[in-house]
């Protein structure tokens, strides 16, 4: 049997879309959101990244991240560092470290719930593949 391609990257984009929902709806319970989230984890994982770094980290373009990371700033979530030149780096404050544990625990809880019916095996094996196919794509 072979499985058109269309349906294959469909299938890709459903999982996706399933989680990215699923996460922020719990998000939203906590006043946070997926896109914040995402990028409070980009600046923790990525210290002294700039901003198009980081707007590149989270699929968004630079004026989007610009906008997100001045909500987040409103919110005293991370703290803006000048950097070389002109650059901008984030740091999270503490509240910032709260609010992205907190995303963490709810997003595990979401893709556990996700990928229950894999086993460990069938998870390791379909993590790769799809590293697979992303490598294929540098």
């Amino acid at each position: 049997m072979s499985i058109p391609l269309e349906d294959l990257g469909r299938a890709v984009k459903q999982l996706q879309s399933r989680h990215h929902r699923a996460i922020d709806a719990q998000l939203v319970e906590t006043g946070s959101s997926l896109a914040q989230w995402d990028a409070l984890r980009a600046i923790h994982r990525n210290p002294g990244a700039t901003s198009h770094a980081l707007a590149e980290y989270t699929f968004q373009t630079d004026q989007s991240f610009g906008a997100l990371a001045g909500r987040m700033l409103d919110k005293g979530l991370v703290s803006r560092v000048a950097g070389k030149g002109r650059a901008i780096h984030y740091e999270l404050t503490d509240k910032g470290r709260d609010a992205l544990q907190q995303g963490t625990r709810l997003s595990h809880d979401v893709l556990a719930k996700s990928f229950a019916p894999l086993s460990e095996e069938e998870r390791e094996i379909f993590y790769s593949l799809l590293a697979r196919l992303l490598g294929a794509g540098e």
